[in-house]
């Protein structure tokens, strides 16, 4: 296996470490690594370790990145506690908790807590697509059963449901319903929320090509699974933005774009465990029903990562 590379291109992030709002700058949805059928915790140590001296700003395990439709439950549960007890505070841990099932939900979010992690990420509930109302009353028994910090989560191209503003406005409300990771892809949605919610309600980019962007309409950062590769670059962006030099991060948002467009050639997260591989860590295949990267994404990734200077070294 290729040793792992850590391009010193980039500073890393000089977010102040007593920022008002912990829920800004990129967070990373961790892959799961797995070996065999089995969670590598070795290597998710390992993985958790790189990302952190490459200043993200903090890490979320189970989300939609790291598979979480396949973990079971005490898989589910393991790779949490495993986070956080290897983060050891050196970032905040926002653990993904969500489900279809209310109950389920609030099982894992009193987990997360019991684990010691800093937050809960909690999805729209999938599938039996609830209204606007029961949206609203699912999320307020979350928030109602811990005392974490909840973030909600609107993807509609995989729940089949929208989260509104009018609803996000309204969930807000609650005091420790903190932020939203925002992944409608609704430029149109994303500016109701930031303008009908107040300053400390971060508002999270869930797309990936569009943290720029969201950031320049009053957005805090985003939880990206693109900044799995190049994470130094990926913070810095935030701080040409947070700093006012939008110049440099434009400049940079178009640098990384074509990255973001081959890491999504082909359903998340392969391609992001391909990029890492090809970066000497072995995290590897996705579960069934994803299959591992096809030569040609692989291809295209290579060719992505040889362009950013990341494959330097590197067979």
């Amino acid at each position: 296996m290729a040793t792992l590379q850590i391009p010193q291109e980039a500073p890393a992030l000089t977010r102040p470490v007593a920022d008002p709002n912990p829920w800004s700058g990129v967070y990373v949805p961790l892959v799961t690594p797995f070996s065999a059928r089995e969670v590598n915790e070795a290597v998710l140590r390992e993985l958790i370790d790189y990302l952190i001296a490459e200043g993200v700003s903090g890490l979320v395990p189970c989300g939609t990145t790291g598979e979480s439709a396949t973990l079971a439950h005490e898989e589910h549960r393991r790779v949490i506690e495993l986070t956080v007890e290897h983060a050891a505070g050196r970032v905040p841990v926002m653990a993904g908790t969500g489900s279809n099932n209310t109950a389920e939900a609030l099982e894992m979010t009193r987990h997360a807590e019991a684990a010691g992690a800093d937050a809960a990420l909690a999805i729209c509930p999938y599938y039996n697509r609830p209204n606007q109302a029961g949206l609203i009353e699912h999320f307020r028994r979350l928030a109602g059963s811990t005392s974490l910090p909840l973030l909600i989560y609107n993807i509609p191209k995989r729940t089949g449901v929208n989260m509104e503003a009018a609803t996000v406005a309204e969930l807000a409300r609650i005091p420790n319903i903190v932020g939203i990771k925002e992944a409608s892809g609704d430029i149109n949605q994303i500016m109701d929320i930031i303008r009908l919610t107040d300053e400390g309600f971060s508002v999270l980019s869930g797309d990936d090509h569009l943290l720029y962007s969201i950031m320049l309409l009053g957005g805090q950062g985003g939880i990206a699974a693109a900044a799995h590769i190049a994470p130094r670059m990926w913070g810095r962006l935030v701080e040409l933005v947070d700093a006012g030099d939008i110049p440099a991060a434009r400049e940079l948002h178009y640098r990384l774009l074509p990255l973001v467009r081959v890491l999504f050639l082909e359903p998340n997260p392969a391609p992001v465990k391909a990029a890492l591989d090809m970066l000497g860590l072995d995290v590897g295949d996705p579960r069934l029903p994803l299959l591992p990267a096809t030569d040609s994404c692989r291809k295209a990734i290579r060719q992505q990562l040889t362009g950013l200077g990341l494959l330097a070294g590197v067979s």
